[in-house]
């Protein structure tokens, strides 16, 4: 009983902090020089990790796909498991994971360490609305690179398992790229865009408000950074799912 009102408690107090800052973005506007600040350090300084993550997931699930089409003597079809399993599941989730342990937790430690040295209550002694000047310039960031990042990284891990399915299994370049674009529709764009867009909310939202409400001290700091990545990185997993299952169920 005290665990579900703990939970309840703490997402109501999440309901409310989605909502003011909704209302605090809305009201007062963002500063677009923080927000492409924001997106540099969100899109640009992730993008090495993008490329090496994605990489060696494309190459590994060429592997897994080839291994289980050759029981049946259909090899050529690997580009179609790598086609629907990258761009349905594993490229936005990866992304959208990578960006919750790198940028989310990132964004969660500067809020908590600026509550630690008082500089919120700072902003808010000087009539400077916090969730305006503060969240909403990362949020509109992560909304700007996540589906950027999702695109990115399924062209890599496309391009890395057209690499070891062609150069290292054998399988004939020409059969895995008609297996690849003959099985991407539109719904799985649509797909791959709304799990960018919904990942980017959660993750900026929650990371947020875990730094926005975080005990003072390096023992605060530390423990709202956990808390976070642990909650985005089971939203974004249950989101997946849920998605998953009203687009293809």
């Amino acid at each position: 009983m005290v665990a579900a009102a703990t939970f309840l408690r703490g997402l109501g107090g999440y309901g409310y902090f989605v909502w003011d800052s909704l209302v605090g973005a809305l009201r007062y506007g963002t500063t677009w020089n923080e927000v492409m600040l924001q997106t540099y350090r969100v899109g640009v300084q992730a993008f090495p990790v993008l490329v090496a993550m994605t990489a060696f997931v494309g190459s590994n699930v060429a592997i897994q796909g080839y291994t289980a089409f050759a029981t049946l003597g259909a090899q050529s079809m690997v580009g179609m498991f790598v086609s629907m399993a990258g761009i349905r599941e594993i490229c936005p989730l990866l992304a959208g994971v990578m960006v919750a342990a790198k940028s989310g937790t990132e964004m969660t430690a500067q809020l908590a360490v600026m509550r630690t040295r008082e500089q919120i209550d700072a902003l808010e002694v000087m009539a400077v609305n916090p969730y305006a000047e503060l969240v909403a310039p990362r949020f509109v960031a992560i909304l700007i690179a996540l589906p950027a990042l999702t695109v990115i990284g399924l062209i890599i891990s496309l391009a890395s398992a057209y690499a070891v399915a062609v150069w290292q299994l054998g399988v004939s370049a020409g059969a895995y790229s008609d297996y690849v674009w003959s099985n991407i529709t539109t719904l799985d764009m649509v797909n791959a865009g709304v799990k960018g867009l919904v990942f980017g909310v959660l993750i900026a939202t929650i990371s947020g408000y875990f730094g926005f409400f975080s005990e003072k001290g390096p023992k605060g700091v530390g423990k709202a950074t956990n808390r976070a990545v642990v909650t985005m990185c089971i939203a974004c997993i249950s989101a997946d799912y849920l998605l998953t299952a009203a687009f293809y169920g």
